[in-house]
């Protein structure tokens, strides 16, 4: 990656219109607008799922990929992570007035991380998947005999 940062946007509810105005304001911008593939890697939420959707956001924006994470690979998806940190950095205590107070925090939270933010390496070599594999049991555990109706 070589570069990157948060993008966000307030919106009153989520779904396909609210994920569509999100993927307008990112490839609004340099260097999304003119670069040759922008990949946005995605879980199977209702907002972004399947095929259709892939081919409806690149027919709006041809050097989109849209790629979706396995469905059991929770561990891959770092949105989730990225999630994660902020239900317990910024929306805990959940204290707010109203929406607005939760956007503005929201907002401000993603200006101080595109601000103090640096890259990493995050990578899944073959030899990690092997370790995952040396994890899992030798043998399948097997079902229990049905009995035979008499």
């Amino acid at each position: 990656m070589r570069r990157g940062g948060v993008v966000g946007r307030g919106e009153a509810t989520t779904g396909k219109a609210a994920f569509g105005r999100l993927v307008d304001q990112v490839m609004a911008q340099a260097p999304y607008r003119s670069a040759t593939r922008v990949f946005w890697i995605v879980d199977n939420g209702s907002s972004h799922r399947g095929n259709a959707a892939a081919a409806a956001l690149q027919a709006r924006y041809p050097n989109l990929i849209l790629i979706h994470l396995p469905t059991p690979a929770s561990w891959l998806n770092q949105i989730e992570i990225s999630f994660s940190i902020l239900q317990r950095k910024v929306l805990t205590p959940n204290d707010f007035a109203d929406l607005a107070a939760v956007e503005e925090r929201l907002l401000a939270f993603a200006a101080l991380y595109n601000d103090t933010a640096v890259p990493f390496d995050w990578r899944f070599r073959r030899a990690d998947f092997e370790a995952r594999l040396a994890e899992l049991p030798v043998e399948l555990p097997t079902a229990a005999p049905i009995a035979e109706a008499a």
